[in-house]
């Protein structure tokens, strides 16, 4: 699994229009609203490098409210909750 961060710069009047129509697009597991730089930051998931561009470049950037956005993809990642879903053997 690729994971891409992507912060975006938002309309301000349509925030939370936008955060709900990227939250929509196929491969964005989660849109959080912060404070800061940007608007909004997107979790982006996929199997296969060509799906970021497809998801960032040919949605993300499209969507409408969205007007820049700043793409970070992750080499590894570092979680408590994430090694421990990465050893469990599925018991409860």
């Amino acid at each position: 699994m690729i994971t891409a961060i992507v912060m975006i710069t938002a309309a301000t009047s349509e925030i939370p229009e936008t955060a709900a129509r990227l939250a929509a697009i196929d491969g964005v597991s989660e849109v959080y609203s912060v404070a800061g730089g940007v608007d909004l930051i997107a979790i982006v998931r996929v199997r296969e490098f060509e799906d970021i561009a497809r998801v960032v470049s040919g949605e993300i950037n499209k969507a409408e409210g969205v007007i820049e956005t700043d793409t970070h993809i992750a080499f590894q990642a570092f979680s408590q909750h994430d090694l421990e879903s990465t050893f469990s053997l599925g018991l409860d």
